[in-house]
């Protein structure tokens, strides 16, 4: 369906849970079989019984997201408000719950369902998915009950849910996803019996874009099988952490004149490796993987403070899951934690992409690099003896490498 046949549809069905219908969005025994809807709660009693009569989510992920008190929420697609309610009596009156919908008659209900629950510290708001209307970095935890895969544009959706989420914030949703691709008439089945599979993305697609937004710790648990491989999942990330009013996020293109120029001030210590000239944006790109690339920056200004990427070590499959890495920090940001923050994050996303072993090689010298890798879990493995001879100085290298053990 169309955003707006989305909008009218899910609209028709709060206005029949306002008259006192119970709704769904399949059939009756679908909809009970497959634990959709108040189905998969069990702490309805607190709620209003509209509340719970307009639920048409696939989980719970109120406790997927493992709420904490006083933390700020968003929910995606909001409904009739049974997932804000719930946030709300989670994260206690120090807390916050907004809840986002582009239907007015959902928005309606829900704000007669939180004022007859008495619910405080909560505000819902009119808006899509697409485009939430509140700021950068206010949200500590995003959550969404099968309402993702009805959007048509899921990586925008991701975009949107990193942007407004703080570092170290966490994504918990509960969603329809399709264990391999469907064909036409596996997709309309799942549509007849389920009524909201018709958009998902399979496992592989959500990771990727979950990836694609700068995303680490992604993990997928398939729970409730609704036949040709579309199945209810439990979806969890979360933002790279790092202190405040700084970010980490996948490096862009416009991001190229202030990475070069970090590059070259490291080189310029005479520590940070044998070249003494950053190579062009070209030559950057071409010798990194396209995904492991990622940049800390002012959260306000969008300045670049460090970056971090990856190259593969060899083409041969045997050696798919290992890569050589570089982490450089603006000289002027060194020793307030962002190398630490940026390395974490690589080393999450690697894991996520099935990296088994990162290495590097580091000059003895530079006894602040291999500090923080150690401090992480990487091991000096050698010792490369006058490997090279660096500004008419022979050098030795440190092999160092971290083991993934998950």
């Amino acid at each position: 369906m169309a955003h707006d046949e989305i909008v009218d549809h899910y609209s028709a069905l709060a206005r029949a849970a306002d008259a006192g219908r119970t709704v769904t969005d399949c059939g009756q025994d679908a909809f009970e079989q497959g634990r959709f809807g108040a189905a998969g709660y069990d702490d309805l009693a607190v709620l209003p019984e509209g509340a719970v009569r307009a639920s048409l989510g696939c989980g719970n992920p109120v406790a997927v997201a493992e709420l904490q008190r006083g933390e700020t929420v968003l929910d995606l697609g909001s409904g009739g408000g049974i997932d804000v309610l719930l946030s709300a009596r989670r994260v206690g009156p120090e807390g916050r719950v907004y809840g986002v919908d582009a239907s007015t008659d959902m928005l309606a209900l829900a704000r007669r369902n939180a004022e007859q629950a008495g619910a405080a510290g909560v505000e819902f708001l009119h808006g899509t998915i697409e485009q939430v209307p509140l700021p950068d970095r206010v949200v500590d935890v995003i959550i969404s009950n099968c309402v993702i895969n009805l959007s048509g544009d899921k990586a925008t959706v991701l975009a949107e849910a990193f942007r407004v989420l703080r570092p170290g914030g966490r994504f918990g949703v509960s969603d329809v996803v399709a264990a391999h691709v469907l064909d036409e008439q596996a997709r309309q089945r799942a549509e007849q019996r389920i009524g909201c599979a018709a958009g998902s993305l399979t496992v592989r697609e959500y990771r990727d874009l979950l990836a694609a937004s700068g995303f680490v710790q992604i993990a997928i648990m398939l729970s409730a099988d609704h036949g040709d491989g579309v199945h209810s999942a439990i979806v969890r990330a979360v933002k790279p952490a790092i202190g405040p009013g700084l970010e980490i996020r996948p490096m862009r293109e416009g991001d190229a004149e202030q990475v070069l120029a970090i590059y070259q001030a490291g080189l310029d210590t005479g520590q940070a490796g044998f070249e003494t000239t950053a190579p062009s944006w070209e030559g950057f790109t071409a010798s990194r993987l396209p995904r492991l690339r990622y940049v800390a920056v002012d959260g306000d200004r969008g300045e670049v403070l460090g970056w971090v990427a990856a190259s593969a070590v060899s083409s041969r499959p045997v050696y798919a899951g290992v890569v050589e890495h570089s982490i450089y920090v603006h000289p002027g940001c060194q020793a307030h934690g962002i190398g630490r923050a940026l390395l974490a994050a690589f080393i999450a996303a690697a894991e996520d992409a099935g990296v088994w072993t990162i290495q590097s090689g580091v000059f003895p010298e530079n006894a602040a690099s291999l500090s923080l890798h150690q401090a992480l879990g990487f091991r000096v493995v050698g010792t490369r003896e006058r490997i090279g001879r660096h500004r008419d100085v022979w050098r030795d290298v440190l092999l160092i490498e971290r083991r993934s053990d998950v």
